[in-house]
């Protein structure tokens, strides 16, 4: 058993799950972080295209709060 196949397995073992349920939930956590890393750039990248921003006192103002 190389040294991957064991630190996974010890992985499963101490959170109390199934190998193939941890490799299912590092997959989706994966998945999870990409698509917020992009949703990120893109957020970003708009703001780059319109720099406004405003203070908290604006937009409560604004919403009415």
């Amino acid at each position: 058993m190389n040294e991957e196949e064991k630190l996974a397995k010890s992985y499963a073992a101490f959170h109390g799950i199934s190998l193939g349920e941890a490799f299912k939930t590092a997959l989706f956590e994966k998945i999870e972080d990409e698509y917020d890393i992009v949703l990120a750039e893109q957020a970003h990248n708009e703001y780059l295209k319109d720099p406004i921003t405003y203070s908290i006192d604006e937009v409560k103002k604004e919403l009415d709060l």
